[in-house]
């Protein structure tokens, strides 16, 4: 049987109540917006493989793309229109 690496928080300094695995950080952000993977990996420009990794618990996201998903999260409508504009 193949076992998975831990998925350990990636708010370490977070309180453990408080504390998210980078699993579930990708997965919320995904599921907020109500898209697929794909879709969602095709209008955020990210890895589609590299998110099917991050939602599998198999790789963790470094801070830049942490805190890209932040952003995504909190606007992601401005995330979408600064990709578009920038894609023009």
């Amino acid at each position: 049987m193949m076992t998975r690496p831990a998925d350990p928080a990636i708010d370490e300094a977070a309180a453990p109540s408080r504390a998210r695995s980078a699993r579930a950080l990708v997965q919320a952000v995904r599921w907020r917006t109500g898209l697929c993977q794909a879709d969602f990996a095709r209008v955020f420009h990210i890895d589609l493989t590299l998110l099917e990794d991050l939602e599998h618990g198999d790789v963790r996201p470094d801070a830049a793309l942490t805190a890209y998903l932040t952003v995504i999260d909190h606007a992601p409508d401005v995330v979408r229109a600064a990709l578009r504009r920038a894609d023009s």
